[in-house]
């Protein structure tokens, strides 16, 4: 049974509020759906509150999740990026109205932004030297949040290849970085 069959096999049952099958369904989607609610928040500690209302919600919808052949993860990523974003404006509302409390300059110090230019531009370079379908692989995946079955689809691969480029990617760029 491939991965998303079992993950719409634990959501359909999720429907019937089938506790294990939650418990699995948080277990293959939860680090996918954390990354959402991270990338939306930029914030740790509201990416997890956001996560948690995510599965409380999945719990109590799931039962509308129609299994029409598409990607499971498309419905579960559409309900924490929702949730996110929702959150987010809620902050935003309240945080408007708020006085700031610390009035100190943000910014970084200079030191911080020569250290991280040079960063910027080792990590810049290092991309450089990967193949450039590989490299845009690694962006989608670790920058965009692609699954590797959106990748298999999207480069029309196997998913064991997309899994084996992103390896061996990872794998030059930390040989390329501590050089």
């Amino acid at each position: 049974m491939s991965d998303v069959n079992i993950i719409e096999d634990a959501l359909v049952r999720v429907g019937l509020k089938d506790r294990a099958a939650f418990d699995l369904l948080y277990d293959r989607t939860s680090a996918k759906l954390f990354g959402v609610c991270l990338r939306v928040l930029g914030n740790r500690a509201q990416a997890e509150d956001a996560l948690q209302d995510a599965y409380v919600r999945i719990w109590n919808k799931a039962g509308m999740y129609q299994v029409n052949g598409l990607s499971p993860m498309t419905w579960l990523i559409t309900v924490a990026r929702n949730v996110a974003i929702d959150r987010k404006r809620r902050h935003r509302v309240t945080a408007a109205d708020d006085l700031p409390v610390d009035l100190r300059d943000p910014t970084p110090g200079a030191e911080a932004r020569v250290i991280a230019q040079g960063e910027q531009a080792r990590i810049a370079q290092c991309m450089g030297e990967l193949d450039a379908q590989k490299a845009d692989a690694v962006k989608r995946a670790y920058l965009g949040g692609e699954s590797y079955a959106d990748l298999a689809d999207f480069y029309d691969i196997p998913l064991n290849t997309v899994r084996t480029w992103l390896r061996r990617s990872l794998i030059s760029l930390k040989d390329c970085l501590s050089r």
